[in-house]
C-alpha cells in the first residue's frame, strides 16, 4: 500500500483558468471594517443550477483560506472543483434544487480584488499595501453580490474552516437575509495554537528573500516561503491517525518527485509535493491577507460573550464538528452550540466520529455522515418540506432505543404533554418521539442523543438533535426552559440518575421518566424458581451478556426515590407491553414498564434552594 502524493484534499486544485468564473464590479466605494477605502472591488464568483420563480432556493457556499469560486464542476468536461463531493447534481447540496453560488473571497488571486488586484491609486498591484481586512468585510462584498444578484435572502450559508467564519458572520450581520447555517469544522475564533502556526507561516513568506516587500509581481515571488506556509498548513489539516495511515508503513521511502525541499521521508516528499503545488495557483500576499483576516475573527471566549455576539442571529442551523480535528477542536463546536442554546436558537449538532483531522469536511471518509447531515436541513428548510413525519418503522419499533420493541410508551408520554408545550427530549434516538409531538403542534422541541446515525435520522425529520452524553448533564440549558424533560427508557443506563433526575427537574417544569421494571413477575420467576437471567418478551428482551442495563429498579424502588428526594409524583402510567395493556391492579408485580410524570416537591431541595411543590 503506497500514500499517493495527491491523497489530499488539495489533490485536485490547479492554476487553470476558470473556464466558467464570472464577475462583477461593485460600483459604490468598500468602506473597509478598519478604515481604509477599496474603489472599484471586482468579486469572480460562480452559479450552479437554476434560481426559481420565488428566489428562494440559493444557497451561498463560502470557501476556506486556500480555495476559491469554484467550488464544482460545471459538466464531464469541466476541471474538478474544492467540494465535488458535496454540491452537484443528486449530491447533499443538491443543483437540480438549488441555485448555488460560490464567489472567490476579498483579499483572494482568483478574480476577485486582493492584494495582486491594480490599485488605481498607484497603476501598480497593492502588494503590502492592501489595506487589512476581516470577515466583515468579506461578507459585505459577498452581501453586494447576493443584491447584484437580485436575491433577497440565502435558503442557507454553508462554510467550513474559514468558510463557516463567514457563515457565522453572515448570521450575525445580516439576520433577516439568511435562513439557515451550515458551519463545519469551525470555531468562534481561533485557539492560540492555530494562530501560532499562521503567525509561522506568515513569517516564513516575509522573511523569503523575494518578498520584496511584497512587491515581487514583476520578478520571482516568495516561493519558498510560501511552500512552507502551506506545508505548515498542511500538517494542521491532518490528524496523528491520518499521519500514522499515510506514512508509517514506509517513512524511509520517499516518493521521488522533483522538489528542492528535503525527501529523506515519505512525509517529506509528501508535504514538498503539496508546498510546490500550491505555489503555483496562490498568491503569499493573498496568504497573508486571508490568513490575518481569519486569525483577527473573534465571537468572544466566554459563553455569556459568545452568545452576546450570536444574538442576533435568528436563523436555524447545524453545526458539525470532527472529533479528531485538533486545528478547529470540538469543544470549540460545543461552545458555539452551548452559545446558541443560551440564546433558544433552534440549532442541531453532531461531533462526527473521524480520523482524517480538519480536513474530514473536505474528504469522502465521512460523507456519509456529514452530507447526508447537510442534505437532510437543507430539505427541510424549504418552506414545502413535509416536516417531521414519524415513519411506520419509527412508530412501531425505535431501533435506536436501549430497547429494540415496540414502544408504546410513546403514545401514554404525548397524553401527558399538552399542545403547546416545550420539550427537551433525552436520549431522544431516531427522533420518534418528538416527531408524533411535532405534529400535534408542540414547541420547541430540542432532543439530546449520543449516537450519529439516530442524529442523522432525527435531523432528516426536521428535528433539533443536539449531539450529548447525558452522564455529563445539561449545564448547557437554562432553569425552567422547558415545559417538560422527557428521560424515556434510559435512566436505568444512566451513570448519575440522582444529578440527571436532578437536572431534569432543573431544566424543565415538569419531568416524565419511563422506565422497566425489573419486578415484573415474569423476571421474578425467572430468577428465583429457574435461577436463570431475568428475560422476558417485552422491554426486558435482552440476554445477560448483552444487556445495556446498569440498574435493575423497580415501581416501588422508584416511588421510594422520589419520597426521599422530595420529588412530587404527579401520575404514574403503570405497562404491561407484553400485552399492550395498562395495569391497575399490583404494577409492581403484572406492569413491566412505568411511566412516572415528576416534579418538585414540598420541601425539594435544589442547589440549596428550598421549593414547594408544583402542579403538572
Amino acid at each position: 500500500m503506497t500514500a499517493s502524493l495527491q491523497d489530499s484534499s488539495d489533490s485536485l486544485r490547479s492554476a487553470k483558468p476558470l473556464r466558467y468564473v464570472q464577475t462583477a464590479h461593485l460600483a459604490d466605494p468598500l468602506q473597509l471594517e478598519h478604515h481604509a477605502v477599496l474603489q472599484g472591488v471586482i468579486v469572480a464568483y460562480e452559479t450552479y443550477g437554476q434560481l426559481n420563480a420565488a428566489k428562494n432556493n440559493a444557497i451561498l457556499v463560502c470557501h476556506a483560506l486556500s480555495g476559491d469560486s469554484h467550488v464544482a464542476r460545471h459538466n464531464e468536461t469541466d476541471d474538478p472543483g474544492w467540494w465535488d463531493l458535496v454540491v452537484g447534481p443528486g449530491k447533499a447540496i443538491d443543483t437540480d434544487q438549488y441555485f448555488v453560488v460560490c464567489s472567490n473571497l476579498l483579499g483572494g488571486c482568483r478574480g476577485t480584488t486582493g492584494p495582486g488586484s491594480i490599485n488605481l491609486e498607484t497603476g501598480k498591484p497593492y502588494g503590502q499595501d492592501f489595506p487589512t481586512i476581516t470577515l466583515n468585510d468579506m461578507v459585505e462584498v459577498q452581501r453586494r453580490l447576493m443584491d447584484h444578484l437580485g436575491i433577497q435572502r440565502w435558503r442557507s450559508v454553508v462554510g467550513g474552516s474559514l468558510g463557516g467564519h463567514q457563515a457565522l458572520t453572515w448570521a450575525i450581520q445580516f439576520p433577516h437575509r439568511v435562513q439557515g447555517v451550515v458551519a463545519l469544522a469551525t470555531s468562534p475564533r481561533l485557539t492560540s495554537q492555530a494562530l501560532a502556526f499562521d503567525v509561522v507561516g506568515r513569517n516564513a513568506i516575509r522573511q523569503d528573500p523575494h518578498f520584496c516587500d511584497g512587491q515581487y509581481y514583476e520578478h520571482q515571488g516568495p516561493e519558498v516561503g510560501l511552500a512552507i506556509a502551506r506545508m505548515i498548513g498542511h500538517i494542521t489539516y491532518l490528524s496523528g491517525e491520518a499521519m500514522a495511515k499515510k506514512f508509517d508503513f514506509d517513512r524511509l521511502h520517499p516518493r521521488q518527485v522533483a522538489t528542492e525541499f528535503e525527501k529523506v521521508f515519505s512525509v517529506g516528499s509528501y508535504l514538498g509535493y503539496q508546498g510546490d503545488k500550491f505555489v503555483e495557483r496562490f498568491d503569499a500576499n493573498s496568504y497573508i491577507a486571508i490568513s490575518m483576516a481569519m486569525d483577527l475573527f473573534d465571537l468572544g471566549s466566554s459563553r455569556q460573550a459568545l452568545a452576546a455576539a450570536l444574538q442576533p442571529a435568528t436563523c436555524r442551523w447545524l453545526v458539525l464538528s470532527f472529533s479528531s480535528d485538533w486545528l478547529f477542536p470540538s469543544s470549540q463546536s460545543r461552545d458555539l452550540v452551548n452559545a446558541l442554546i443560551a440564546n433558544r436558537t433552534q440549532v442541531s449538532y453532531c461531533d462526527i466520529s473521524s480520523q482524517c483531522g480538519h480536513d474530514a469536511f473536505l474528504l469522502a471518509d465521512e460523507l456519509a455522515s456529514y452530507g447526508e447531515m447537510i442534505r437532510g436541513f437543507l430539505g427541510q428548510l424549504d418552506p414545502k418540506a413535509p416536516g417531521c413525519q414519524p415513519s411506520q418503522d419509527d412508530e412501531a419499533y425505535e431501533t435506536t432505543s436501549i430497547f429494540r420493541q415496540h414502544r408504546l410508551d410513546y403514545e401514554r408520554i404525548g397524553e401527558l404533554i399538552p399542545a403547546g408545550s416545550s420539550v427537551l427530549d433525552l436520549g431522544c434516538g431516531s427522533g420518534a418521539l418528538l416527531a408524533r409531538l411535532k405534529q400535534g403542534q408542540h414547541g420547541p422541541l430540542v432532543g439530546l442523543e449520543r449516537d450519529e446515525s439516530s442524529i442523522l435520522a432525527g435531523i432528516r425529520k426536521g428535528l433539533d438533535v443536539i449531539q450529548a452524553d447525558l452522564n455529563q448533564g445539561l449545564a448547557a440549558f437554562a432553569d425552567d426552559q422547558f415545559d417538560f424533560v422527557v428521560l424515556s427508557q434510559t435512566l436505568q443506563a444512566i451513570d448519575d440518575v440522582e444529578g440527571i433526575i436532578r437536572e431534569m427537574l432543573r431544566v424543565g417544569r415538569t419531568g416524565i421518566v419511563s422506565f422497566p421494571n425489573f419486578a415484573f413477575r415474569r423476571l421474578r420467576k425467572m430468577l428465583a424458581e429457574e435461577g436463570r437471567a431475568p428475560k422476558s418478551t417485552g422491554v426486558l428482551c435482552y440476554e445477560w451478556y448483552n444487556t445495556p442495563n446498569r440498574r435493575f429498579l423497580s415501581i416501588a424502588d422508584f416511588e421510594e426515590f422520589c419520597q426521599q428526594k422530595r420529588i412530587k409524583i404527579h401520575r404514574t402510567i403503570p405497562l404491561n407491553t407484553e400485552e399492550g395493556i395498562e395495569v391497575l391492579d399490583n404494577p409492581n408485580l403484572d406492569a413491566d414498564l412505568a411511566i412516572f410524570a415528576i416534579g418538585r416537591g414540598e420541601g425539594y431541595v435544589e442547589r440549596g434552594v428550598l421549593h414547594h411543590g408544583e402542579g403538572i
